[in-house]
C-alpha cells in the first residue's frame, strides 16, 4: 500500500513538472515584450506577456485578477519594451475589440495560446488593453 502510495505521489509530482515546464515553453515562446507597471510602494514591477498589433495600436491581454492588471488600473502610466525599444505609455481597457484581439492572438501564438487558455480559464472574458503612446 505504501509503496503504490509512493507511486502515485511521484507521478503526480512529476506531472505537476511537465505542466509547469511546458507553461513557461508555451508563455515564453514567440514575441514576448516586458510592460513595466508601478508596484505598491512605487516600486517598477516587470510583466512578460504577449502582444498583438492592431490597427496601428499594440494590445496586450489580461487576465481577471491578474495582479499587472490591477496595477496599471491603479496608475495608467506603464513602459512597455518590444525588443530593443522602451517607451512609456498609457494603458487603456479596450473591451471593444475583445473578439479581434483573441482572434489575433490566437493567430500569432498559435498552440501556445489554446494551451496557456486551457491552464489559466477561457479568454471569453479577458481584457484587451491598447497601449497608447504618451
Amino acid at each position: 500500500m505504501l509503496k503504490a502510495a509512493v507511486w502515485i505521489l511521484g507521478g503526480l509530482l512529476a506531472l505537476a513538472f511537465v505542466i509547469y515546464v511546458s507553461q513557461i515553453v508555451a508563455s515564453e515562446t514567440g514575441e514576448v515584450v516586458v510592460l513595466t507597471t508601478a508596484g505598491a510602494g512605487g516600486e517598477p514591477v516587470e510583466t512578460r506577456l504577449w502582444v498583438v498589433d492592431l490597427e496601428g495600436s499594440q494590445y496586450l491581454r489580461a487576465s481577471e485578477g491578474s495582479g499587472w492588471y490591477g496595477r496599471l488600473m491603479a496608475d495608467a502610466a506603464v513602459e512597455l519594451r518590444r525588443g530593443e525599444n522602451s517607451s512609456p505609455y498609457a494603458a487603456v481597457p479596450s473591451p471593444e475589440v475583445r473578439d479581434r484581439v483573441n482572434d489575433l492572438m490566437r493567430d500569432k501564438y498559435g498552440w501556445r495560446d489554446v494551451y496557456i487558455g486551457w491552464l489559466v480559464g477561457s479568454r471569453d472574458k479577458a481584457m484587451p488593453i491598447r497601449m497608447d503612446v504618451r
